[in-house]
């Protein structure tokens, strides 16, 4: 049996395509994996902590060291971080706000990229510094854009600062099976959710 983490990062919620999608990726896995567990986060309407100072020094004081300010501190990412570990699929649901990922989901990446507990970082290698500690997990990033053109060979190509930022963390994370599906124009006044829904269903097929 397999946990499975539904990410969403949309500040919308009954009119949020990206939710849409998370919700018709659970009813398909669940139907396929009955016996799978389910947990959510909330990223898009809760509030995840941005990276403090006090945050940095509790980060990279060894953890024997840390005083009860530095654990406090961390205490967000590290009940982020050991989620993340206790998962074997992440389901990423997000709009792409500004060409990129809203300001709360790259908070929450902020709180579980940590040294020594999911990356280790190397000085002697400058052109290959990482090794990800999360291994044998499965990325499903579905990825919602308000405008058309974002796909490869299109005309706005080059400003899709969403896929590969994400697939990047993913990977630095340790983690190569990363696959992706966008679903582009939700904001021109079109019903997408009949395109949402069958790109979902190719991407699990």
């Amino acid at each position: 049996m397999k946990k499975v983490l539904i990410i969403n990062a949309s500040a919308r919620n009954e009119r949020s395509v990206s939710r849409y999608m998370t919700n018709v990726f659970v009813e398909i896995w669940e139907q396929r994996n009955p016996g799978d567990t389910i947990i959510y986060r909330e990223v898009g309407q809760d509030n995840i902590p941005h990276v403090t100072e006090n945050w940095i020094k509790g980060a990279f004081t060894p953890a024997e060291l840390r005083t009860d300010d530095d654990r406090e501190a961390l205490k967000v990412s590290d009940q982020l971080v050991a989620e993340l570990k206790e998962v074997d699929v992440i389901v990423v649901g997000t709009p792409m706000y500004n060409w990129s990922v809203p300001s709360v989901l790259k908070a929450y990446i902020d709180q579980i990229i940590r040294v020594n507990e999911t990356v280790l970082v190397s000085k002697d290698d400058l052109k290959n510094p990482y090794t990800g500690l999360l291994k044998d997990k499965n990325v499903f990033l579905l990825m919602v854009r308000g405008n058309m053109g974002y796909d490869p060979g299109d005309f706005y190509e080059h400003m899709d600062f969403q896929t590969e930022y994400l697939k990047t963390v993913f990977n630095i994370l340790g983690i190569d099976d990363v696959k992706h599906v966008s679903l582009n124009g939700s904001a021109l006044g079109h019903d997408f959710l009949i395109q949402a829904k069958e790109k979902v269903e190719q991407l699990l097929s």
